[in-house]
């Protein structure tokens, strides 16, 4: 028993020894640093649990969705180049798949990253307008012809509203005036005997520069019902580039023209032609008839990759050229935001491009989608120089107004190369400007040259055109001084000054037939009688020119206030059954608040 108890004695020792070694050991800094094998001893018992390796770290290419979040809020310098926006903003699928818990938890992941596509472009601020300067007042002695080509597009109006909408003013130069005014349509008298095309006009005050006369030159186009419409051989030439991924561009070009392929007859036909790195046509030339079928091959695009815009058109004209329909309604709907990046897409490029597909006789409408990138400049070369027209669709409500309601108008040309050209009276007008149309004008010489391009109008169109007059002894800033002349003939001045016309002006109009080279010329006078008995069209159609001018800032908008264009709108509703004109006050009453921002 003893020897037991001492044996218990001396294992009781050299346990509190050890014991008391480990705590030096590890209290002991120098042993520490030196011994690295004694630096921590683990216990042989512990009640701690057994914790499990932590997981490797990912810090290098850990990929975390809410990275959106961070490119809706990226910097001005961030968002200079689009290229680099791009590359910063890419991420692929197989980089989704390399991070598997990721995955797991977000089984849609592949919609994650398709969702990335739209904001990236939407909030790019590389959008392209053309450049040009305002109308300036003309001399009416030095130039008393004032030409130029009619317009019929109503892009502007739309695209307007979408900055609007979104809370900020648009550029100067997206602000086309006359586009603006004929996004409207007023209560022209139609067409009669055998002209497609009907003038008509009115003088009054202008309403933004109380001591200036305002005419209006208006201009009806002959209406058709659309069962009487002549066949139509469609194309649709659709952008399915990367950059048309989203929303507002691909899914809303597929709603809108299935809002078109709605109303389509047995006898008209449809070809579906797509581009993006590369062309091809994805739906043959298929009858109206068979509506599930063209409605199917719209469903079924996607979008991805560049865009090669050039071969697109060029490949649409092929197939609209071998499925002609001789005396039939033979266009070209071209879908896109306009960014060109491959082939030909410079605007020159593509301008002699489609001045060599237009003799052909295929018309071109252009409907531009899409923000951020938006390439209206494109859009309005092509458009120019292809014998067609151009609408911007910001939402479904515009595409069924453009392609519905005004289907005859968008669609159907009943007369092309439309020009104008108003001779002033000097006697009676001392200077003149025309509001809006600078990217329109023509040389006084184009108007009787049958050789050069102007604009198309479609069935049941309305062009409405505003000049500015400044009458004989009022008084100017805008009129200038020039000493005498010299040289001139003066007795024939003073014949030419001392004219008893009794017109403020006369309106010439050129048009051709819509498979013919030779134009007509109608012509009518206006005499101003210095009232203001003018129509509820004049004054709503004039509120729109003042407004726009204000929004421009422009140095003509004299009087003209955000409020007076809203009171003076209001006033000029008339029946307004589609409620557009209320629409555009309630616009105006937004931009009127965005402006004191």
């Amino acid at each position: 028993m003893k020897t037991y108890k001492t044996a218990i004695l001396i294992l009781s020792s050299m346990f509190f020894f050890s014991c008391g070694s480990n705590k030096t050991k590890t209290q002991d800094p120098e042993t520490a640093e030196n011994t690295s094998t004694e630096a921590y001893i683990p216990q042989e018992v512990s009640t701690e649990p057994e914790l499990s390796p932590p997981p490797p770290k990912m810090a290098e290419k850990q990929f975390t969705p809410p990275v959106v979040t961070k490119d809706l809020e990226a910097s001005d310098e961030y968002m200079s180049s689009q290229d680099e926006v791009l590359n910063k903003m890419q991420v692929s699928v197989a980089e989704l798949r390399e991070h598997k818990v990721i995955v797991e938890e977000r089984p849609m992941a592949d919609k994650v990253y398709t969702r990335v596509e739209s904001p990236r472009y939407d909030n790019l601020r590389n959008e392209e307008y053309s450049l040009f300067a305002e109308n300036k007042f003309r001399m009416a002695k030095e130039e008393p012809l004032s030409t130029f080509s009619v317009d019929v597009d109503a892009a502007s109006y739309s695209n307007m509203r979408r900055f609007i909408n979104r809370g900020t003013l648009p550029n100067r130069d997206a602000v086309r005036i006359e586009e603006l005014i004929n996004y409207f349509s007023y209560n022209y008298p139609e067409p009669t005997g055998n002209d497609p095309v009907r003038i008509t006009t009115e003088v009054g005050n202008c309403p933004w520069n109380s001591q200036n006369r305002l005419v209006r030159i208006g201009l009806k186009a002959r209406s058709m019902a659309g069962d009487n419409l002549p066949a139509s051989n469609f194309v649709f030439l659709i952008d399915v580039s990367g950059s048309m991924n989203g929303p507002t561009r691909l899914d809303l070009v597929k709603s809108s023209l299935k809002l078109l392929v709605n109303n389509l007859r047995e006898k008209d036909r449809v070809a579906i032609v797509v581009y993006a790195s590369a062309t091809g046509e994805v739906l043959p030339s298929t009858s109206g008839s068979n509506k599930q079928k063209i409605k199917e091959a719209l469903e079924n695009l996607k979008a991805g990759g560049s865009t090669a815009g050039g071969a697109g058109i060029q490949l649409a004209y092929k197939i609209a050229k071998q499925n002609y329909i001789q005396g039939g309604n033979n266009r070209i709907i071209l879908c896109t935001d306009g960014d060109f990046n491959v082939g030909v897409s410079s605007n020159e490029g593509l301008q002699k491009l489609i001045e060599e597909q237009r003799k052909s006789g295929v018309f071109l409408s252009i409907l531009g989608y899409g923000m951020g990138n938006y390439k209206d400049s494109k859009m309005q070369t092509l458009a120019q120089a292809g014998n067609g027209n151009h609408a911007y669709i910001d939402n479904l409500q515009e595409a069924n107004k453009v392609l519905v309601n005004e289907f005859g108008a968008t669609m159907y040309t009943v007369a092309k190369d439309v020009k104008l050209q108003i001779e002033f009276n000097p006697n009676k007008v001392q200077a003149y400007r025309l509001v809006g149309y600078e990217s329109r004008l023509l040389n006084k010489e184009d108007f009787n040259d049958d050789t050069k391009d102007a604009g198309e109008m479609g069935a049941g169109h309305t062009v409405t055109a505003f000049y500015e007059v400044i009458p004989v002894g009022v008084k100017s800033n805008f009129t200038g001084s020039v000493d005498p002349l010299k040289y001139q003939d003066e007795p024939k001045q003073t014949q030419f000054g001392t004219s008893l016309h009794p017109d403020l002006l006369t309106v010439k109009l050129r048009y051709k037939q819509p498979n013919s080279g030779t134009s007509k010329k109608l012509e009518i006078p206006l005499i101003d009688n210095n009232k203001d008995n003018v129509s509820n069209d004049f004054r709503f159609a004039s509120a729109v020119a003042m407004f726009g001018q204000v929004i421009k800032d422009s140095e003509y908008k004299g009087e003209g206030t955000y409020d007076k264009a809203i009171a003076l709108a209001q006033k000029g509703y008339g029946e307004d059954q589609q409620g557009y004109r209320r629409e555009f006050v309630r616009l105006m009453e937004t931009t009127k608040g965005l402006a004191k921002n």
